[in-house]
């Protein structure tokens, strides 16, 4: 294990394999080991290059082999997808991954410390929450409609409508229904509660956070979107420039060119729908409040929202909100807004 320079790891549970190659390209290990082996055999390798792919506890292991003195790079798997030879087994994915790592352009993910892995825990925690309270709504609007009972789509006039439905005797719905949206609305409640307190959590970290502070002086960003944002990127470091961090969120158009012609679709979605959704929403925002403003840069949204419409103008405005936020990162300084 002396000769290893590079060495590709396929993380699981339980069960590692390990491929490695000397300098010139060798192979010269491939093990499998238990999960409580694994540090003890990569401490045994003198300081190397380490490839592992982006998957649960990732980072966690990028911690440990870096403790060990090794350099470790996290690859996406559908970038180690297209170096698999043969069938699909552990073997041959840590065999990919060995070769994926040494590509001269090979894209790699950002690492993560353990605080920007919490922020990221606080905003998945409380979106799942978000996300059970709309299907909770939707389920008690669909179990009323059967019985002939129509509400808003809104959230909000959903959540005041139900309890004055459920208690009013002149609506024609039996007991048991009303039990049981009761029920459902009672842990509507509790959801709500939940909710609220990640939100608390979340404005904690960000009034803690200078970094996220000077972020939030942006239209259209807020502690929410700051703090994602944060806790994702980090320092911004790991991008060339505002639009390798704009395109790593999906917020440039798709292309599907050849040859002279040129064809730009909508935006290409890849990277976090989180943190696109809320950089969305705040240029929507932006787009929404410019209306009533005569500033240059609500003249630029206004004059932008005339001529591509509304929701060009939003994502539009999430571009650049998301350049100006890798300024802000990699540069530092405080934001200026254009006179």
């Amino acid at each position: 294990m002396a000769n290893v320079a590079v060495l590709g790891i396929d993380i699981a549970k339980n069960v590692f394999q390990l491929h490695g190659v000397d300098a010139d390209g060798q192979v010269v290990l491939r093990r499998r080991v238990m999960r409580d082996q694994l540090l003890q055999v990569t401490e045994a390798i003198p300081p190397c290059l380490i490839g592992i792919e982006a998957c649960t506890g990732a980072f966690h292991w990028q911690r440990h082999f870096e403790a060990q003195g090794h350099t470790v790079k996290i690859i996406a798997p559908q970038y180690v997808k297209p170096f698999v030879k043969g069938q699909k087994n552990d073997g041959n994915d840590a065999q990919a991954i060995c070769v994926a790592v040494q590509q001269p352009h090979m894209r790699f993910v950002p690492k993560k410390s353990i605080i920007q892995q919490d922020i990221q825990g606080l905003h998945r925690a409380r979106q799942r929450l978000v996300n059970h309270r709309v299907a909770l709504i939707s389920q008690m609007r669909g179990l009323l409609l059967e019985r002939g009972v129509a509400i808003a789509k809104s959230a909000s006039i959903a959540q005041r409508t139900i309890p004055e439905i459920i208690n009013n005797p002149t609506i024609d719905i039996t007991e048991l229904t009303r039990d049981i949206i009761g029920t459902l609305h009672a842990f509507l409640l509790q959801l709500n509660e939940k909710i609220r307190y990640f939100d608390k959590q979340i404005e904690a970290v960000f009034r803690e956070s200078d970094v996220c502070q000077r972020i939030a002086k942006i239209r259209g960003v807020g502690p929410k979107t700051a703090t994602a944002v944060v806790a994702a990127v980090g320092d911004g470091g790991d991008f060339k420039n505002g639009r390798h961090l704009a395109a790593w969120m999906g917020l440039v158009p798709r292309q599907h060119s050849s040859g002279d012609r040129r064809v730009l679709l909508g935006i290409s979605k890849r990277g976090s729908q989180h943190l696109r959704t809320l950089l969305v929403h705040g240029g929507r925002s932006v787009v929404r409040t410019a209306q009533r403003k005569s500033d240059p840069a609500s003249r630029w949204v206004n004059e932008l929202r005339e001529r591509r419409g509304y929701n060009r103008a939003a994502v539009a405005v999430a571009n650049k909100n998301a350049r100006v936020i890798w300024a802000l990162l990699y540069n530092g300084g405080e934001y200026r807004a254009s006179p």
